[in-house]
């Protein structure tokens, strides 16, 4: 290709990001019904457009929530029509307050340390505009209609998120607009929005574990894998529990010990490289009265105490290992209870009947072990202020995340009629 030639082709994409850009800045043509609560949209329109994805937006989780949130989370929602008045997307927004520099532990990598560190220098108490629900992981923010373009469902959520930050300016300034949790197909179509300067950056990977239908129950499960797996697990995870006189039990009032269980939750939860929120005892009982049938949650006991404890919820085909706690001394004392938890969420998937096992993003390693692979995740993120959104850009661009080891536990054929040794 000649210089003239090759300049022309880079003036040419020049312009098209331009144009682009300056139609994405401008007003999308469309119609925005935005509320604080979600019984203030039109319920019939908000069930079509969430009917065929997670439970998590539906009015029924959403409704139950909003007084259980922790309380620097509040929420937003939104129905964006096209021109004619056609519902095209329902959209989940949280607003969070917070400082950057409390939200991650003292382990976390250095870049991300520094940015936010500068950020909470430059602007103390960041408020969050994130397009998603901060309590899970996964696309739990948006439900775009069959027939949408997503061009212009995409430019409509934008055109959200900018309304949203300046109606709320009354009460302080948002910070940073966030999109969370951005897994195939969304990322692809997401991406349109870096015309609008937003800076995509890819996390950990979700480790989503795939269950086979020959698995009627844990057993089936531990009989696919290959024998020093299989060893792993007898000898390394159920005999100290055993030896200790732990046992494995149902828990179907959380209630009962909401307190016990959410002292666990934090000692977890403290850890955690980000933490943007804590939850109260009262958020587990409700949540497990909310989801009914679709939640069961799993704890193990010693003498009656309760050591550790882990949700697991079905949202459609797909089982989230959701909330989890476990008693941190008696952990750094030699049981592995984080390891047998993680046990008993694929025992409780395959009790409700789902096709896979979502892990979350933490703690690669020991998923990987369990046969999870990584789903990859991203989120897009902008800051208002224009200078601070070039220093993200290059800050973030400096920024590692752990990759998911390659594991391959199982058995060639991991048919339940394997003979368990």
């Amino acid at each position: 290709m000649s210089l003239p030639t090759a300049f022309k082709s880079l003036l040419a994409r020049n312009l098209q990001r331009r144009a682009e850009r300056k139609r994405l800045r401008g007003p999308a043509s469309l119609h925005y019904t935005i509320s604080e609560h979600i019984d203030d949209l039109n319920p019939e329109v908000w069930d079509a457009l969430t009917a065929n994805t997670s439970w998590l937006l539906s009015r029924h989780y959403l409704k139950a929530m909003e007084s259980a949130l922790p309380d620097n989370l509040s929420p937003r929602y939104a129905i964006i029509r096209d021109a004619d008045g056609k519902p095209l997307v329902a959209m989940m927004m949280q607003l969070a307050t917070l400082r950057l520099q409390q939200t991650h532990s003292a382990d976390v990598h250095r870049s991300a340390a520094v940015l936010t560190e500068t950020i909470d220098k430059i602007t103390p108490g960041q408020r969050i505009l994130i397009c998603g629900n901060m309590l899970t992981f996964g696309q739990h923010g948006l439900a775009f209609a069959e027939y949408a373009d997503p061009e212009q469902a995409w430019h409509g959520v934008a055109e959200v998120l900018y309304r949203v930050r300046r109606a709320e300016k009354l009460t302080g300034s948002t910070h940073f607009m966030m999109i969370k949790d951005l897994h195939a197909p969304w990322q692809d179509s997401a991406a349109r929005l870096t015309h609008l300067s937003y800076r995509l950056l890819e996390t950990e990977p979700n480790m989503v574990l795939t269950l086979d239908p020959a698995w009627k129950t844990w057993e089936d499960y531990l009989a696919s894998l290959q024998s020093k797996y299989r060893s792993n697990v007898r000898n390394g995870i159920l005999k100290p529990l055993d030896d200790a006189g732990c046992e494995l039990v149902s828990l179907p009032d959380l209630s009962s010990e909401a307190e016990r269980i959410h002292a666990l939750y934090k000692m977890v939860q403290i850890n955690a490289d980000f933490r943007p929120f804590e939850l109260d005892a009262g958020y587990f009982p409700a949540l497990q009265q909310t989801a009914g049938k679709l939640l069961r949650a799993s704890g193990i006991r010693r003498n009656g105490e309760l050591l550790g404890f882990i949700v697991t919820l079905k949202d459609g085909d797909t089982a989230i290992a959701w909330h989890i706690g476990f008693d941190r001394q008696a952990a750094d004392q030699g049981l592995p209870l984080y390891l047998r938890l993680l046990h008993a969420a694929i025992a409780d998937a395959l009790a409700l009947g789902c096709k896979e096992l979502s892990f979350g993003r933490t703690a690669l390693e020991p998923k990987a072990a369990l046969g999870a692979k990584p789903q990859p995740f991203s989120v897009l993120i902008r800051h208002r202020q224009p200078i601070l959104n070039k220093v993200i850009k290059h800050l973030l661009l400096g920024m590692e995340h752990d990759d998911a080891p390659e594991r391959n536990p199982f058995k060639k054929s991991t048919s339940s009629t394997d003979a368990k040794s």
